[in-house]
């Protein structure tokens, strides 16, 4: 499968683990991944707030470039660039003097025909591939998936997925011989582009989010965006100070969980990046083999 890659500006930086992780996993699961030429920022969380305009312009410049370059769909890993582009082909498609407008402004050819894919969309669309690619099963392991606010919202935007109650990602990490458990707040905000100018709430946030997933069961949260894991990540260690108690608990990108069942090394999934260790999770990986997928044990409130 031949996708375009968008890797944004945060899998440059601070997400290198999940670019790390997402290329190593292409090649096991026959991925033909094609850096898009000369991709820039697509705006992010701040263009739609201050120019609308520019808000639209920026992630069709990365869909032009797409179609430009002969790619039928892109991958975008980050959630906060798969909105961006996303919404950005919404509401083209819907408003064609919009887009003759933004056509102008790009100053090339744009069709608005590429399509956009979340890496939750993908690793579901490839869960028959990953179960029967297993080779180190996240046998006895419990997940909790974690979607934030952005991943499967707007709905008319975000549509691969149920937005109030998505199962994407469970459905790959029992793919992977984990159990998904349920939770309540796989849904919440982690405080997304607040962790600098509000740290308090960011830390707030995660820890109840953390809480609930350690109070269900879970050993570990997967996410696939970027600022959920370094909200979640970064800011643990205060969090645990907090609560007066280390909550532990490993933050891995969707792509890090497959690349583990699939064998991978760790290294090469980026699991040395993380400020929360990943070794205790790790150690467990590939203990028996893969059970039938289990169903999620019923979550328990919290206050």
């Amino acid at each position: 499968m031949k996708l375009g890659y968008f890797p944004g500006c945060s899998l440059e930086v601070m997400a290198r683990d999940c670019d790390e992780s997402v290329r190593a996993i292409a090649g096991p699961l026959g991925l033909e991944l094609g850096e898009l030429e000369d991709w820039a920022c697509c705006g992010s969380t701040s263009a739609h707030s201050t120019n609308h305009l520019l808000s639209v312009a920026l992630p069709a410049r990365t869909l032009a470039l797409a179609e430009n370059q002969g790619f039928e769909r892109v991958l975008a890993p980050c959630a906060a660039c798969y909105s961006r582009l996303a919404s950005a082909r919404h509401e083209l498609a819907g408003d064609a003097a919009l887009l003759q407008q933004v056509t102008g402004i790009l100053q090339r050819p744009f069709a608005n025909k590429v399509g956009v894919v979340s890496l939750a969309e993908l690793m579901r669309d490839l869960a028959p591939e990953i179960k029967g690619k297993v080779k180190k099963p996240l046998t006895d392991l419990k997940v909790a998936c974690y979607y934030g606010c952005l991943l499967v919202r707007p709905t008319e935007v975000s549509t691969f997925d149920d937005a109030e109650n998505p199962k994407s990602m469970e459905t790959v990490v029992e793919a992977c011989g984990a159990q998904a458990v349920a939770w309540n707040r796989r849904l919440d905000c982690c405080g997304a582009g607040f962790s600098m100018s509000r740290t308090g709430s960011v830390i707030r946030l995660g820890r109840t989010i953390l809480e609930d997933a350690k109070v269900n069961g879970a050993d570990a949260v997967a996410v696939a965006c970027p600022m959920c894991h370094s909200n979640l990540d970064l800011r643990q260690k205060a969090m645990s100070r907090q609560r007066g108690e280390d909550l532990a608990m490993p933050i891995f990108f969707l792509s890090q969980l497959v690349g583990l069942a699939l064998g991978l090394e760790p290294d090469t999934l980026g699991l040395k990046r993380h400020f929360v260790s990943t070794e205790p999770f790790v150690s467990r990986v590939g203990a028996a083999k893969a059970p039938e997928a289990a169903k999620p044990a019923e979550a328990k409130e919290v206050a």
